[in-house]
């Protein structure tokens, strides 16, 4: 039975309504590849690393990162430490390395450091990862109006999808980046909002919730080095920094982002800009997993009482049974902002790499015009905005919570293909088939270690040898490692 209210309709109706609408009026001002896929390369350092953000913090961030928190306590949370190591690594010794004037996608790097089959392994690897990373975040706002207002599933993907892709598809990077700017003011300020109405109905507020918190073990985080474990303070500085470089280093999602600034100064000042924002970002996002914590356990845990059926329904379970009418609409437009921006991004991202890395890099027609050009960007964006809604409806059979599943996709892909930018940038020995090789052996050993773990390979499932949280460092260190020791003598060319 549904529990939205018509003022919550009007108001999430009105949210979408905007969002397309900011969209599209930034259609028909791209005139050419440059303008679609790159905004002019004239945005601000605030802007681009606004966007960044926002598009990084999806559905998933805003479901997942409190429901975690809720259910294993803050330890996770402490991962926005590594963003101190992942920063100032990819500003100072990898940006430079990306921003050239030629450049649309990060992996031109690579055909110019070792052959075209390693650009064209490294952009089908990221089309790859980021098509399901999508499908995820499609699917986490559908899971979250499912709950409030009883909407079918299917009902609730489509509706995301479509509007973001045709939004996206019209007005290209100008449409993605200036949408990304309201969503991620909406959706930090549903977050605050959330934050503050359990606060005050948790007996001492902000003080009762620490000393509950603190009390049941909630902020402990074990310093033994065991990567098997699920978390710990090794793994939160080392291992979450791998994978926070796969996402800000190897990603044509962020590197795109970088090349849309007006110079490489621009562009470094968006990342140290972007990383002032992460911190209160992210404690918001974890702390309200800790209020939540507080809140239920004075009122009943609603998981164990069966009232819902996955720790990722905690927050909009809380919004419509806790807030007053106009609110939830609010709120649940704020989880699609964050799942809007996100896919809006991934899609136009997809696209660049599709159409620089693939259908020009390998075409042999006669020139095209920049609007043709501009007309198959935008139906390959539509393309990727079908498959990622057919993916959508996969994720929920995916083992473990959002979080999980997240960070275990980009482990196993975004792992290696790191390795590989490693291996081009940091050493003059790698070649070619090196780099190949290497790449092929880490994505291997992850997969294959992902699926011994998970009792695909045998007929009971073992015990867990490595958390999820290490797939990216190992797939780096066994493609750098298998690289080296197949490459030759030489540098290439």
């Amino acid at each position: 039975m549904s529990t939205f209210t018509i003022w919550d309709y009007l108001i999430f109706g009105g949210y979408l309504t905007a969002s397309v609408t900011v969209g599209l009026l930034s259609a028909g001002k791209s005139s050419s590849l440059g303008d679609y896929f790159l905004a002019g390369r004239g945005m601000n350092s605030l802007l681009v690393a606004m966007s960044i953000l926002a598009a990084l913090f999806s559905g998933i961030s805003y479901l997942a990162g409190p429901a975690d928190v809720y259910k294993n306590g803050f330890a996770f949370g402490y991962a926005v430490l590594a963003f101190f190591i992942a920063t100032p690594f990819t500003t100072i010794w990898m940006l430079p390395k990306f921003y050239q004037s030629r450049y649309f996608t990060a992996y031109q790097f690579l055909e110019e450091r070792f052959a075209l089959s390693v650009r064209l392994l490294a952009s089908g690897l990221f089309i790859f990862r980021v098509s399901l990373w999508l499908a995820a975040a499609t699917y986490a706002p559908a899971l979250a109006l499912e709950k409030v207002t009883g909407f079918p599933l299917w009902i609730t993907i489509l509706a995301s999808g479509v509007l973001t892709t045709l939004y996206t598809a019209l007005g290209g990077m100008r449409a993605v980046i200036w949408t990304d700017v309201m969503q991620l003011i909406v959706l930090f300020g549903g977050q605050l909002i959330i934050m503050l109405v359990a606060l005050g109905k948790i007996p001492g507020g902000l003080a009762g919730m620490w000393n509950t918190v603190v009390a049941d073990g909630r902020m402990n985080l074990s310093t033994n080095f065991s990567m098997s474990e699920r978390v710990n303070l090794w793994s939160v500085l080392f291992a979450a920094a791998f994978l926070h470089l796969v996402q800000m280093s190897t990603d044509q999602v962020s590197v795109q982002r970088y090349l849309t600034a007006g110079s490489l100064r621009e562009a470094r000042r968006s990342l140290w800009i972007k990383l002032t924002f992460i911190l209160p970002t992210l404690v918001l996002f974890y702390g309200t997993g800790l209020v939540l914590y507080a809140f239920y356990k004075q009122h009943g845990d609603p998981l164990a009482a069966g009232l819902i059926q996955k720790e990722d329904q905690i927050l909009p379970y809380f919004v419509v049974t806790q807030l007053p009418h106009g609110l939830p609409g609010l709120l649940i437009a704020a989880v699609y902002a964050a799942s809007m921006s996100t896919i809006s991004a991934g899609l136009n991202s997809l696209a660049s790499a599709t159409v620089v890395d693939f259908q020009q890099r390998l075409s042999h027609a006669a020139s095209e015009t920049q609007n043709h050009k501009v007309s198959t960007a935008r139906w390959i964006t539509v393309g990727y905005g079908v498959l990622v809604i057919t993916l959508a409806f996969a994720v929920s059979k995916m083992p473990g919570n959002l979080v999980e599943s997240v960070n275990t996709v980009i482990g196993l892909v975004g792992g290696p293909l790191l390795g590989l930018f490693f291996l081009g940038m940091f050493t003059k020995r790698a070649d070619t088939r090196g780099a190949l090789l290497g790449c092929l052996g880490g994505f291997v050993f992850v997969l294959l270690l992902y699926l011994y773990q998970n009792g695909m390979m045998t007929a009971t499932k073992p015990e867990q040898m490595v958390s999820f949280i290490w797939f990216s460092l190992i797939g780096c260190a066994i493609t750098m490692t298998v690289g080296l020791l197949t490459s030759g003598r030489s540098a290439p060319r």
